[in-house]
């Protein structure tokens, strides 16, 4: 009778645990054995989460639509005053534009809507003209005339620029999601300036105040008040350019090209009428920098 009830006594005291332990299961009761292997041993490590794949880079687009503003156009590039389209890095046939290196009919695939004077506040629309062709590269040059305005407190501001930017890729994105993006960087205005005021003629053509007045303004100058005003573009260009970098990067299927900003035009790679715009030589040395660029297996680092 004893042990019966000795052993009646060890079921319901073990029956007893397994209700304690079921109801605090969630706080960690555990067996003798359990309790031992979780002393001895550490838990395995979760699986490290899969890098997200880029899509694939197409290195030769088969259509190109290109924005931005005089640059792109060729302003000064033929003619003193006037847009030459032709001579333009992008789209121009008559020099040896990224359109004529990629395309095997540049005149009917190619496409510029870029303007003359157009600012990052136009970029949306010129992508909805774009989206029509339904190119397979974009092209985008544009930001110099945000910041080359007539004083320097009239510059775009990097929240607009930015705003700006990200509301044209979302215009490209709802529309054709597998376009790519080729984006240049905003150019170097005090290395335009410093290389054109070398020339006798240049500085007298600035005097007009018609071409970039927040940094060609008093170009002979050195005074401090000058040179403050010419940081001050030169800051907002390097800001442009990181917003420029910024969002580009996050979109899988662009690419920024930091070596526009970079590139060290010399006289014969600007215009004989303005000392500022590219010349011929110049749009065609702008193609090189974004051939390079389209072409590469990997996108730039800089």
């Amino acid at each position: 009778m004893n042990v019966a009830r000795g052993k009646r006594r060890g079921a319901v005291g073990k029956a007893a645990v397994a209700v304690v332990c079921a109801a605090l299961l969630a706080s960690g009761c555990e067996s003798a054995g359990d309790a031992g292997a979780a002393a001895g041993e550490k838990p395995a490590a979760a699986p490290a989460k899969p890098k997200p794949v880029r899509p694939a880079w197409n290195t030769r687009p088969a259509s190109i639509a290109s924005l931005g503003d005089s640059i792109t156009r060729g302003f000064d590039a033929c003619s003193m005053l006037k847009d030459c389209p032709e001579a333009s890095w992008a789209t121009g046939t008559s020099v040896d534009s990224l359109a004529r290196r990629l395309l095997a009919s540049p005149g009917t695939s190619s496409w510029n809507h870029a303007r003359t004077g157009a600012r990052m506040a136009d970029l949306p629309e010129q992508m909805r003209s774009a989206v029509v062709d339904k190119p397979q590269l974009v092209t985008v040059l544009v930001g110099a005339n945000d910041a080359c305005r007539k004083n320097v407190d009239d510059m775009t501001t990097v929240d607009d620029f930015r705003a700006d930017f990200e509301k044209s890729l979302r215009e490209l994105r709802t529309a054709l999601p597998k376009s790519q993006v080729y984006v240049a960087g905003v150019p170097d205005l005090r290395r335009l300036w410093a290389e054109g005021r070398k020339s006798l003629i240049g500085p007298e053509i600035w005097k007009l105040g018609s071409v970039c007045p927040s940094m060609l303004a008093d170009a002979v100058s050195d005074d401090a008040a000058a040179e403050a005003r010419r940081v001050r573009v030169e800051q907002r260009v390097l800001e442009y350019n990181t917003v420029l970098k910024s969002v580009c990067e996050r979109d899988g299927l662009c690419r920024f090209d930091a070596s526009v900003h970079g590139y060290d035009f010399s006289g014969q790679a600007l215009s004989k009428w303005d000392w500022f715009h590219p010349s011929k030589q110049g749009q065609g040395e702008l193609a090189d920098l974004a051939y390079r660029t389209v072409t590469a297996a990997e996108p730039p680092t800089a």
